[in-house]
């Protein structure tokens, strides 16, 4: 017993960074504020009715059409399949120049802005195409991969870098000295965005691209929960198989089949194009008095006060109450969850049962989750909040659980619950905190386009803009959620290095 009371002394001595501490309670008691602020009604007569109709629909899964689905399960793998692998091509040859400041602008810009606006925007350009989907993904996951590279570059071990001689070619010593010692990690990293490749491609069905997704808001929608939940489950099957699937020996073969898959003839209209760019995106003053007027641009400055105040700071102040609870949220989902694929905690066979639950909550796409809560709850945040937090919380769960793989525990540490809370999770807890400051602009940029769904955020407004053909108040509307996730990363990154938040565990066995 004084054994176990030392090692939980020596634990809490260890857990209390006075710092990491505050931050942790600053971010729960905003979190909190927001949640009594927050449109949390449920506004739907009958739910329990309506979760007893999913529920068996879960149960009695069904498919429709064979074919029909194949032909989508195939499209939507060969936008992935392509648009990741272009991304993160492009996103390695920026890596190496993202020393320079217009390379980190650029990447920070495209990335700021979730694919499925991007898909919005070209969709008016290109319409429902083959390039409209490849370029919604290749553009923002350009921008990731040249971030996340440059990263793992820095971050690798620079011994043999150090050691070239001065007169060796600026390519050549990244390729040889740098790229090599990072590949490992590049490559578990790539695979991981594939991953997301395949949710975002799915995504994409929701505005009119054939994928799995364009199914499964169609069954839903429909009330076909039996057919929506055999697209689920196959879309699930396809994510948890990825390690099957997605090696380096088939993956030259499936992008070869990708280019033969998918449609690439496409009428564009380069009038279509010209105008589009030189002029429905132009704020209507300027496209009414001219670029040289000066009226023009007094009335635009007019114009943008007016957005701002009738639509951009209502969606951005939702889109900021939705993100800080999604992010605390996530943090409590993925803390109560990563124990459940952890060998300290659960044998061999136990670890099969978390790993696919796991799976199931992080490969469902959060538009898609927040689609299937909605349908319960009615329109407010509350699906939008249960859908975010689910998703990105199991993401960092089993990041955190397979850190703990690597752990090395005392011959006698507690066991049990004091396991968990006085010698596992204090180790694992400033990881635990960088992936959730990771994720925070990943969670924006979700929040933002969940207002698709209806709620009041960013991406409502944006999508209403949309219909509407106002497309300089869609663009002006995009700008501000690149701004605001641009901000949100640059606060996570000022905190992640002032604290010294690292991804990497301390696994030896504590001292006495």
């Amino acid at each position: 017993m004084p054994l176990v009371k030392n090692s939980k002394q020596h634990a809490y001595s260890h857990f209390q960074s006075t710092s990491v501490q505050k931050l942790s309670f600053s971010l729960f008691a905003v979190a909190l504020l927001c949640l009594l602020i927050a449109d949390t009604g449920i506004n739907t007569s009958e739910p329990w009715q309506e979760i007893g109709h999913i529920g068996l629909g879960m149960l009695t899964p069904s498919v429709l059409s064979l074919p029909e689905l194949l032909t989508s399960l195939a499209t939507t793998l060969a936008f992935a399949l392509l648009g990741v692998t272009i991304a993160a091509i492009v996103g390695m040859f920026l890596a190496h120049l993202f020393q320079w400041r217009v390379i980190r602008v650029i990447s920070a810009f495209i990335r700021s802005i979730h694919e499925l606006f991007w898909a919005l925007l070209f969709l008016q350009v290109f319409g429902l195409t083959t390039i409209t989907g490849l370029l919604a993904i290749i553009i923002p996951y350009t921008g990731i991969f040249a971030k996340v590279y440059a990263e793992t570059l820095e971050e690798s071990d620079q011994t043999a870098y150090r050691s070239l001689p001065a007169e060796t070619g600026r390519w050549s010593s990244h390729l040889y000295a740098r790229l090599m010692m990072a590949l490992p990690q590049l490559i578990h990293y790539t695979q991981y965005r594939l991953e997301c490749g395949i949710r975002s491609s799915s995504v994409l069905g929701f505005i009119g691209l054939p994928t799995l997704g364009f199914h499964l808001e169609s069954y839903f929608k429909q009330g076909y929960y039996s057919e929506a939940a055999g697209v689920l489950y196959l879309f699930i099957a396809v994510i948890a198989l990825m390690r099957f699937w997605a090696n380096k020996r088939l993956i030259l073969p499936l992008l070869t089949l990708s280019i033969i898959w998918l449609p690439f003839k496409a009428t564009v209209s380069s009038d279509l194009m010209l105008r589009f760019f030189t002029h429905d995106i132009l704020p209507s003053p300027l496209r009414q008095l001219g670029l040289f007027s000066i009226d023009g641009w007094q009335q635009t400055f007019d114009w943008s006060i007016s957005l701002w105040h009738e639509q951009a700071m209502i969606g951005s102040w939702n889109t900021l109450i939705l993100t800080q609870i999604a992010l605390v949220g996530s943090g409590i989902t993925a803390l109560l969850l990563y124990p459940l694929i952890s060998p300290l905690f659960f044998s061999r066979k136990q670890r099969v049962v978390g790993h696919l639950f796991l799976v199931v909550l992080r490969s469902i796409p959060e538009l898609i989750l927040a689609f299937i809560i909605l349908l319960i709850t009615g329109p407010s945040m509350i699906p939008a909040i249960f859908a975010l937090s689910w998703h990105n919380g199991a993401i960092i769960a089993h990041l955190i659980g397979r850190y703990t793989e690597v752990i090395k525990l005392r011959a006698d540490s507690p066991r049990g619950g004091d396991l968990y809370a006085y010698e596992v999770t204090p180790r694992v807890y400033k990881p635990f905190l960088a992936f959730l400051f990771y994720r925070w602009e990943v969670i924006l940029r979700e929040s933002a386009i969940l207002g698709i769904l209806g709620v009041h955020t960013l991406g409502f407004f944006i999508d209403s803009a949309f219909e509407e053909l106002r497309f300089d108040r869609a663009l002006f509307l995009i700008l501000i959620t690149a701004l605001l996730n641009i901000l949100v990363d640059s606060i996570s990154r000022t905190i992640r290095n002032k604290l010294h938040l690292s991804t990497s565990p301390n696994i030896q066995p504590r001292d006495r």
